[in-house]
């Protein structure tokens, strides 16, 4: 069965651009798997050295890297800082881990964002990394639009009652992993907008508002502002559709 869902996935990336992409953990992508991913189609974002290809802007939020990752860190960090990519992209499949150090502070990979004229806002879809503050929520893989609509999945562009947020959260508590790293894959084709979290699918929605669908944009590591924040990023590969 195993051998059967990865070759059906291998045939429609090379056929129909991922159109076939599923919940099931064999069908997706694994950043760990560098060799087949190249194979797949799939480019480096991050080069495990350096920065290049990559720009900081917004607050006082910082980055580095450590240990062949990306790390996102501050205190008493003023607005929420970036470090996005120089290039845009439109139709994607972004694969990439991440963990959360520091659960006081909150954090996302912003994708399709764009920047305001004149004070340079990062505005754009961004799917969460959630420090489960309070206990009360756990959506990670959710996906928020910056500076803008606020949240879409769950909320306005998915099941957005009190039972269905309740159950969104139940899943990110289960899947999660706060000691270890965490696979998150984003998918975008046209108006589809879909997310998953160690190979369980969280956001799937289709975005058919008349001024804030944004087609293409840059892809950005948020450090949010706030008393504290330490994220790493890793393995960060995206294949273009």
């Amino acid at each position: 069965m195993k051998k059967s869902t990865s070759l059906l996935f291998c045939l429609l990336l090379a056929t129909s651009g991922c159109a076939g992409l599923d919940k099931s953990a064999d069908a997706l992508p694994d950043p760990t798997q560098t060799a087949a991913l190249e194979k797949q189609g799939f480019k480096a974002l991050f080069n495990g050295e350096n920065l290049a290809g990559w720009k900081k802007v917004g607050g006082s939020g910082q980055f580095e890297i450590k240990d062949g990752a990306i790390r996102g860190f501050g205190r008493n960090i003023k607005g929420n800082t970036f470090l996005r990519t120089e290039k845009t992209y439109a139709d994607f499949v972004l694969v990439f881990q991440m963990k959360m150090v520091d659960r006081t502070g909150n954090s996302g990979c912003q994708f399709r964002s764009n920047q305001r004229d004149g004070d340079g806002r990062v505005f754009g879809y961004q799917c969460e990394h959630d420090n489960f503050k309070n206990g009360k929520r756990a959506w990670t893989a959710g996906v928020f639009d910056e500076a803008r609509r606020g949240w879409l999945y769950p909320g306005e562009l998915g099941a957005g009652d009190a039972a269905s947020k309740a159950a969104f959260t139940e899943q990110g508590v289960r899947l999660f992993k706060w000691e270890d790293w965490n696979t998150i894959v984003i998918r975008c084709q046209g108006r589809h907008i879909q997310t998953w979290l160690n190979g369980e699918k969280r956001a799937d929605f289709v975005d058919n508002h008349e001024t804030h669908f944004t087609p293409e944009g840059f892809i950005a590591l948020q450090v949010h502002g706030g008393k504290s924040a330490d994220i790493l990023w890793k393995n960060l590969y995206l294949k273009e559709l």
